[in-house]
């Protein structure tokens, strides 16, 4: 009777544990999201907050398995590998999704990671050109030629017919192509000038929050998955842990930061610590705008991209002026907040850095 009891014990054990192994009961099985990347490399700065979701165990908690993908570099590869479901999550520029829509992908945007302009351009320390408006007449150096319909429309917005410029596309030297002198201008967003600083380009930067009101990147779906609850519901969790690693960044930016840092020996070569923190910094500033205008973690500002739409419209680069509600939606950001905000900011506090990220100076504004 007594062994019978003890094996009961046990059982019972056994079954409740998981329960409190961190006060979260560990899904049995996982389902795979594949996210895709616009840049044709993971190993940057950019995706923290993904990282942060994976390391910390937010994602599987939530069930899910994430795949972080690089992508081929090229243009469309966000938006097409979504529309062709070898993708669920693609990270594209309002340029690559609305070309996508207008030609009639099952895409949508659902998150807004950039209410402001990421996009700005650079060109070498001893270039004549002093603005944006001496563009005309200059060389455009690009990955892929698809990046066009990024530039154009910040262009148009600037008063610059984008005829006037010759685009060069190079692949994945662009940055190097205009430090040697092949091109006069290379396209640049928040986060890679840290990067090409730090290996030695010497490029002088125009960044597009001094000069553009237009939103920029975020994270595409399929539309047919909003239609679908169980797709929605998974999709939801995507954007919840995504929440979950920003606002873990927001309370400490250092364990971010190391926990990215530390998974890719091509970033430990490239940068130190305090240059890999002022990367992720600058993304991060972008990340929060939705919060920091008391709306949430991947809120969309309407305005900004009824103007977008509108100038792509005239410019051509759609067959018309697609609505917002094709475009992009606001419907699954209440739930990508509704997280314990009191708990993550308990693990970011908790998180025990290592020496070379324990002194790390945070500087400006998280």
């Amino acid at each position: 009777m007594f062994r019978k009891a003890v094996l009961i014990t046990f059982l019972v054990l056994a079954m409740v544990a998981p329960l409190f192994a961190g006060g979260q009961k560990e899904p049995a099985k996982l389902t795979k999201v594949t996210f895709i990347t616009p840049r044709g490399t993971i190993e940057v700065m950019d995706d923290y907050n993904l990282w942060v979701a994976i390391e910390m165990g937010y994602f599987k908690e939530l069930g899910l398995d994430v795949v972080m993908e690089p992508g081929p570099g090229e243009a469309f590869a966000p938006t097409k590998f979504v529309d062709q479901k070898q993708a669920d999550v693609g990270y594209p520029s309002p340029g690559i999704l609305t070309s996508s829509v207008d030609t009639g992908m099952d895409v949508i945007m659902v998150y807004e990671m950039m209410i402001d302009q990421v996009f700005g351009f650079a060109v070498r320390k001893d270039s004549p050109i002093k603005s944006i408006k001496d563009f005309p007449g200059k060389t455009m150096s690009v990955w892929d030629i698809g990046w066009q319909v990024i530039i154009d429309p910040i262009l148009v917005e600037a008063g610059i017919d984008p005829k006037s410029i010759t685009y060069v596309p190079v692949g994945a030297q662009w940055g190097q192509a205009v430090s040697q002198g092949k091109a006069d201008i290379a396209l640049t967003w928040l986060a890679l000038a840290p990067q090409w600083e730090a290996v030695g380009l010497g490029l002088r930067y125009f960044y597009g929050e001094e000069f553009s009101k237009m939103p920029a990147n975020g994270y595409c779906a399929r539309k047919s998955d909003l239609k679908d609850p169980a797709k929605k519901a998974l999709l939801v969790k995507f954007l919840k842990g995504t929440s979950m690693g920003i606002h873990f960044a927001r309370t400490n930016p250092r364990a971010a930061a190391q926990l990215t840092y530390s998974k890719f020996a091509a970033v430990r070569e490239q940068m130190k610590p305090e240059l890999a923190l002022k990367s992720m910094q600058e993304l991060h500033w972008g990340y929060t705008a939705g919060v920091r205008k008391g709306q949430g973690y991947g809120w969309f500002e309407m305005n900004g991209w009824k103007t977008y739409l509108d100038i792509i419209s005239k410019l051509g680069q759609t067959k018309r002026t697609l609505s917002l509600d094709e475009t992009i939606t606001n419907e699954l950001i209440k739930e990508a907040n509704a997280f314990d905000h009191a708990r993550v900011e308990r693990d970011a506090k908790n998180f025990k850095l290592n020496d070379d990220w324990k002194n790390v100076p945070v500087t400006g504004n998280w």
